[in-house]
């Protein structure tokens, strides 16, 4: 596929250039809790802007539904990008309605236009092909024919929507750095990674990872499992887990897993419990065989921190995806800040699975460049890992 380097040796000068980010911070209010998502966009969008191009963003921002809300409004992010990038970037009101013609034709070589929250229409997301395709036609016809596609938001790789996929086949499209550096590192995971090879998992179901759990089984030394996730493998080995998140219906599931890779899976040997899903609810520690009947486990405990670190110990490559515990409450966060300095201060490739466990990092002020590589896109990441097509990289692919 083509990627950035490709665009700007071609010339990009006075062009206009549709660039595919992934802006979708949490926000507390108004207020972005973190900008971990604008941060990683930001060399792409900048090589752009110095090489003279027009540049027009668009991006979603949680899940309206396709139609304008003002609590997904890309305001916020608007004005956190232009504060990164050292400009003003210009917040159209609507996506390819007046607002955005007027915009895109007042700008000149460098400007930023940011277009409004993609999902406010029906079409991006919708699954009718002859709908999403008047909605990437309408994206051609403001910015032009002559215009170029950037694809840069790795975290909706795995979707086939108006702005990833369509818009891909109706326009000279072009790979960005992040969506280049992170099918490179995920290439480096699945073909040829230096062993021994572990894998963290965690999250809150043993459903949302199952496929991927399955395709890497095969492939890994050693699969270290945490988070609510690990309730329903402990129900499997006969435990009684309280009041803790349990799949009743992958129960049998995680037995087979246990009876033929029982080797190569770690789970938690004690667990942090308390009455209520509350940070003031008082925490205790329990082993994992004896888990209080009235109380749920919302962390792993310090043995099980150092088990998991021992069985990472002299890995080579580890990827992580999920956290260990519910880390936003500081009683439950010990766990997910333990494995991930365990992680750190490894001399393995080490790539931490984006979605939660890259918040975590950064919430929990460990550093990020501890880590070989932080990826943006956590379901994108495990559907890559499962050796999935993401439509989102065959459209890119197929345009070169």
């Amino acid at each position: 596929m083509k990627d950035l380097q490709d665009l700007l040796a071609e010339g990009v000068v006075g062009r206009n250039v549709l660039v595919r980010a992934d802006l979708n911070v949490p926000l507390d209010g108004d207020r972005i809790t973190d900008p971990g998502r604008i941060e990683a966009t930001l060399p792409t969008l900048t090589a752009l802007i110095e090489g003279n191009a027009r540049v027009i963003v668009m991006a979603h921002l949680g899940r309206p539904k396709g139609a304008p809300d003002p609590q997904y409004s890309l305001a916020p992010v608007a004005e956190k990008l232009g504060e990164l990038l050292g400009r003003d970037v210009v917040l159209a009101a609507d996506l390819v309605g007046p607002s955005a013609h007027a915009d895109v034709e007042h700008m000149s070589d460098s400007d930023v236009v940011l277009l409004q929250n993609v999902r406010f229409d029906p079409r991006e997301t919708s699954e009718d092909e002859a709908e999403r395709a008047a909605l990437a036609a309408e994206l051609v016809a403001l910015v032009g024919e002559d215009a170029a596609y950037v694809s840069d938001g790795f975290g909706v790789v795995h979707r086939a929507q108006t702005s990833v996929y369509d818009i891909a086949k109706a326009l000279p499209a072009y790979a960005g750095g992040l969506v280049e550096a992170e099918v490179r590192v995920l290439k480096r995971l699945t073909e040829n990674p230096a062993r021994p090879y572990g894998v963290v998992l965690g999250g809150s179901k043993v459903s949302d990872k199952l496929a991927v759990i399955e395709s890497l089984l095969p492939k890994v030394d050693t699969l270290v499992v945490g988070g609510g996730m690990c309730f329903t493998f402990l129900a499997a080995q006969g435990h009684t887990v309280g009041t803790s998140l349990l799949e009743q219906d992958q129960i049998d599931t995680c037995k087979e897993l246990l009876a033929k890779n029982g080797a190569k899976i770690v789970l938690p040997v004690d667990v942090v419990c308390a009455a209520e899903f509350n940070a003031d609810s008082p925490a205790s520690v329990h082993p994992v065989d004896a888990i209080p009947a009235e109380q749920m486990g919302l962390d792993i405990g310090p043995k099980s921190v150092e088990l998991f670190a021992s069985a990472l110990n002299g890995a080579k490559t580890v990827f992580w995806n999920g956290p260990m515990g519910v880390f936003e409450m500081a009683p439950f966060a010990h766990g997910t800040r333990g494995v991930a300095e365990a992680i750190a201060a490894g001399d393995s490739y080490s790539v931490v699975g984006g979605g939660d466990s890259a918040a975590a990092v950064r919430q929990l002020g460990i550093g990020e460049d501890r880590f070989s590589h932080i990826s943006t896109g956590g379901g994108a990441s495990l559907e890559f890992l499962e050796g999935k097509q993401l439509p989102g990289i065959t459209a890119l692919e197929e345009s070169a």
